[in-house]
C-alpha cells in the first residue's frame, strides 16, 4: 500500500475515534445541547461531517473510476498546487474565519438526534470512506480530478480532496470538542 493511501486511512481512523470520544457517555439531550443560539450542537457537527462524506463519496466514485479507465496509476509521494493546498489549510482547526455551509452540506440546526443513530452512521460512514482511499490506491492522485458536489466548476486533485474532507472532519471535530468542553 502507497504511503499516502496510509496516511489517508490513519487519518481518518484518528477523526473516527475522535468522533467517538467526543460524543463517549452523553445523554441524547447533551448532544443537541447549543452553547449559544448561533452555535451548533455536538450532534449537529457530527451529523453535518456525515452529510458531507456522504454526499462526496459518489464524486470519489467517479474520479476512481475514471482514474482506474485512463490508467491513471502513479506511486507517491505527491505534491498538490497551490489552490489545492490552500483549500486544505482552510478547513484545518481551529477556523481562520467563519464559512456558511453550503446548501448542499446544511443540516437541520435546533432538531433533535439520537446518539444511538448517530454514533454507529458517523463510524460507517468513516469506513466508507476509508473504502474509497483503499480503492485509490495506486492511483496518481495528483493527476486524477475530483469534481465537488458543491459546485462543478471546484475540481481539485483526488488525493487533495482526501486531505480537504479529512481536514473538514477535523475542524468540527475541534467544534465539537469546545462545545463539549462548555457543558455544565
Amino acid at each position: 500500500m502507497d504511503a499516502a493511501i496510509q496516511s489517508l486511512l490513519d487519518q481518518i481512523a484518528a477523526n473516527k475515534a475522535a468522533g467517538q470520544a467526543v460524543a463517549a457517555g452523553l445523554s441524547d439531550e447533551r448532544l443537541n445541547w447549543h452553547s449559544t443560539k448561533d452555535s451548533w450542537s455536538i450532534a449537529e457537527c457530527l451529523t453535518h461531517l456525515n452529510v458531507g462524506v456522504t454526499k462526496t463519496l459518489p464524486a470519489f466514485d467517479r474520479a476512481i473510476g475514471e482514474g482506474r479507465s485512463k490508467n491513471q496509476l502513479a506511486p507517491g509521494p505527491f505534491r498538490y498546487g497551490w489552490f489545492s493546498r490552500m483549500m486544505v489549510a482552510s478547513m484545518e482547526p481551529p477556523p481562520k474565519f467563519r464559512m456558511k455551509a453550503p446548501r448542499l452540506m446544511r443540516v437541520s440546526v435546533g432538531g433533535t438526534y439520537r446518539g444511538a443513530d448517530l454514533l454507529p452512521e458517523f463510524a460507517a460512514v468513516r469506513d466508507q470512506l476509508a473504502e474509497r482511499v483503499r480503492q485509490a490506491d495506486g492511483l496518481d492522485l495528483a493527476h486524477v480530478r475530483t469534481i465537488s458536489p458543491v459546485n462543478r466548476l471546484l475540481r481539485m486533485p483526488l488525493g487533495a480532496y482526501f486531505d480537504f474532507i479529512i481536514a473538514h472532519d477535523r475542524r468540527h471535530l475541534w467544534q465539537a470538542r469546545n462545545v463539549r468542553n462548555r457543558l455544565a
